[in-house]
């Protein structure tokens, strides 16, 4: 074989979190992914840098912070969210070293096409839109969407503004897509096949029913910090009622993990019966988690360890297995991956850990995680009073052990909260010390406080303002 670059097949899928696989939680049903962790680099701390769709898409393909990107919201009608066209993302910089580039699924990095045409010839509707050659960022082969969540019934856009109208679970579909690029790959020429599932996200009663018969003999435990009969969004939007609910939701979005692990498997077993699995880096992760009733939740876009500590499992050839601690970003990822494959990226918002994964040693650091207006009632009361969105809603600091929350709030008049949890001693984040400073908290609090001052100085100034001139 002549090509010597490694390939690279990274597979998200969408509001997965970490806590939800086997080798986690003895209630999943995971064999294919539990087996490919236990022969892997598994980081136990790895989280999302902003835990909501388009901004962590944002991060992970530009290596920067959401108030970088622009894109501090999800790409919704309404609104100019979305990621530049002339952004440059991981897809230019593997396309300049020759990397034959493939993206499949969910991608929602895009504005709505209803934004500029309320009848788009592309039939896309609500956030949805077809993205064209132009803002494909030289990916070469392309089928996607923009944002659906219609799972049974998916729908697609390759070279033209004509839908492609599909009747299968879109995993299963997106997965069958998938192989059949990698069986047309040449040996020769390196490639780098992008798998965006949307699933488990919801809505949650779309996993197939043979998925959900797998857990019809489980006895589902909930989590120790599932609290109320009432579970909304942290956002603000109704969420779930009652246990009894909670507890069919909870095994519809397991059954889905079961469905991602049974396609994954497919995805494993082809790169073995083609060949080309000693030469290509597979990477398994997804871009937040979900809440499922945890602190009287669901959903994502909040701080809590069940929205932001995401999988992230990458098998390198010729690399042992290793658990690896150490908080890992999302926008850790680009420096990381390009470094493991020898290509320069140049200074980077995110830290290369390849080092570390290589020795599969466990690490000491930081990871700075932060989440923004995202609703249009939002967005205009903030408007109201002369906020702008990238100055609102929350930030904080993650290491090994603590975790620092300051949250502003979503709208102008609420009060601001600080928040310490010790990692360790309260894995549940049942009891967090209430602080009235972010120097409160020592050391932890001057890092966040340095980061926003270069990063976010908006939400720093209002931090000085708040909390006298800090």
């Amino acid at each position: 074989m002549k090509n010597r670059k490694m390939n690279i097949l990274y597979v998200f899928a969408d509001q997965w979190r970490a806590v939800s696989t086997g080798f986690e939680c003895n209630d999943l049903i995971t064999p294919s992914i539990d087996a490919f962790a236990a022969s892997s680099i598994v980081f136990e701390d790895a989280v999302s840098t902003c835990p909501l769709c388009s901004p962590y898409r944002a991060c992970l393909f530009t290596g920067k912070y959401p108030v970088d990107t622009g894109v501090y919201g999800n790409c919704m009608t309404g609104y100019p969210i979305a990621l530049s066209h002339n952004e440059t993302t991981l897809f230019e910089l593997l396309s300049a070293e020759g990397y034959n580039l493939g993206y499949i699924g969910k991608w929602h990095l895009d504005e709505p096409e209803l934004n500029h045409d309320s009848d788009p010839v592309s039939g896309a509707s609500g956030w949805d839109a077809y993205t064209p050659a132009a803002g494909r960022h030289g990916i070469r082969y392309w089928h996607a969407y923009n944002a659906d969540n219609n799972h049974l019934h998916p729908h697609y856009w390759e070279d033209s503004a004509k839908r492609i109208d599909i009747d299968c679970w879109s995993p299963e579909h997106e997965t069958d897509k998938a192989i059949q690029f990698l069986e047309e790959q040449d040996k020769d020429k390196p490639f780098a096949l992008f798998i965006s599932w949307n699933p488990p996200h919801p809505p949650y009663e779309s996993a197939p029913d043979a998925l959900v018969s797998m857990y019809s003999s489980k006895n589902i435990d909930f989590r120790t910090n599932v609290i109320g009969d009432v579970f909304d969004n942290h956002t603000g939007e109704p969420g779930i009622k009652g246990k009894k609910k909670l507890l069919k939701t909870t095994v519809d979005y397991y059954a889905a993990i079961s469905g991602l692990d049974q396609q994954f498997s497919r995805l494993l077993n082809t790169l073995n019966d083609i060949g080309l699995e000693d030469n290509t880096i597979v990477i398994l992760t997804s871009d937040h988690g979900d809440m499922l009733g945890s602190h009287g939740l669901i959903g994502k876009h909040v701080w809590y360890e069940e929205s932001v500590r995401v999988p992230f499992i990458i098998r390198i050839p010729g690399v042992s297995h290793a658990a690896i601690n150490g908080p890992f970003s999302t926008v850790d990822i680009l420096p990381t991956l390009l470094s493991l494959l020898h290509i320069n990226c140049g200074k980077m918002d995110g830290r290369d850990v390849s080092d570390y994964i290589l020795k599969g040693e466990s690490f000491l650091g930081e990871a700075f995680l932060s989440c923004y207006v995202s609703r249009d009632v939002f967005i205009e009361n903030l408007k109201e009073h002369g906020i702008a969105p990238l100055d609102s809603g929350w930030r904080a600091i993650r290491t090994n052990d603590k975790k620092l929350v300051i949250s502003r709030g979503y709208t102008a008049d609420e009060a601001p909260q600080i928040f310490l949890y010790d990692l360790e001693k309260d894995p549940y984040e049942l009891s967090p010390m209430i602080l009235s400073s972010p120097f409160d908290a020592g050391n932890l609090g001057e890092k966040l406080i340095r980061h926003l001052k270069e990063k976010n100085p908006g939400f720093a100034d209002w931090i000085a303002e708040v909390f006298h001139n800090l």
